[in-house]
Parts: C-alpha cells; structure tokens; sequence
C-alpha cells in the first residue's frame, strides 16, 4: 500500500491524519471553552478533515506550470493550510473573537482570530509530511501499476 506513490493513499493519509488534528480539537474544546456548541465541535472535526483531503489532492502538483517554479511538499502545505483557515476565520469570524476574548480577555496576547491562520499552516505542514512521506507526490501519484497515468 504504502511502496509505490498514489493519489488515493496521498487523499487517505491526509484525511486520516486531518482526522486525528480534528479529533484533538473536538475533544479539547470543552476543555478551552466550557460552552462551546456541539455544532462547532464537529465543524472543527470535519474541517481539519478536508483540509487534510485538500493538501492529499494538492500532491500532484510539485512544479507551477506558469511561473516555472518546483513546489515542494512544505510549501504546498503550509500555504494550502493556512488558506484553508484563513477562510474558516472569514466564515466564523465572530463566534472565534468571541471565543478568544473569553479565553485570552480582552487586552489578552492572543485576542486575535487570525491566529487561527497559522495553526492551519503549522497543521498544514504535519498533514503534508505524512502525506508525501506514505503517498509520495507528483505525477507519479496519477500512475497505475503498468506505468502509465
């Protein structure tokens, strides 16, 4: 499973470990925030999810065809992530204010949802290690067991 690059273990292993960032989320906000809804618990879960999918998907492309630049799987990742989050905090923008201000306070280090941003970039790169080290990347991940794509 894991010996020849494919696209379907890259989507897999990146939802898995995805899954796993969102799994940590929907456990320990309660811890973070007593009260917080049901409904945002599992959001966090499934997105940290997708976003594992998205940076699986995102492993075919190691070179920009445009401006003729390699993409290694760090960059790819760690961009891919924190836009990933930066369009959670768009989306959700108000509950994460709220959220902070209530866990930091108001004059708090850390009272700023955009920080959001780089958690996802920081995830982004750990769901990309795994992704590229079990799935590979590139072309070949589109290649059957004949070699051909």
């Amino acid at each position: 499973m894991f010996g020849n690059p494919s696209l379907m273990t890259r989507i897999a292993v990146g939802k898995l470990v995805g899954f796993a960032f969102g799994l940590i989320g929907f456990v320990l906000l309660p811890y973070f925030i007593p009260d917080a809804p049901m409904m945002l618990r599992f959001a966090i879960m499934l997105w940290y999810t997708t976003v594992g999918a998205f940076i699986g998907v995102f492993g075919v492309f190691n070179y920009h065809p445009i401006l003729h630049l390699p993409m290694p799987w760090w960059f790819r990742s760690f961009w891919v992530g924190a836009w990933m989050n930066f369009v959670l905090v768009l989306f959700i923008y108000d509950t994460l204010a709220a959220i902070m201000v209530s866990y930091f306070g108001e004059s708090g280090f850390i009272q700023s949802p955009f920080w959001l941003v780089m958690e996802g970039a920081l995830i982004g790169l750990v769901i990309g290690f795994f992704a590229t080290r079990y799935g590979g990347e590139g072309k070949e991940t589109l290649e059957d067991e004949t070699g051909e794509a």
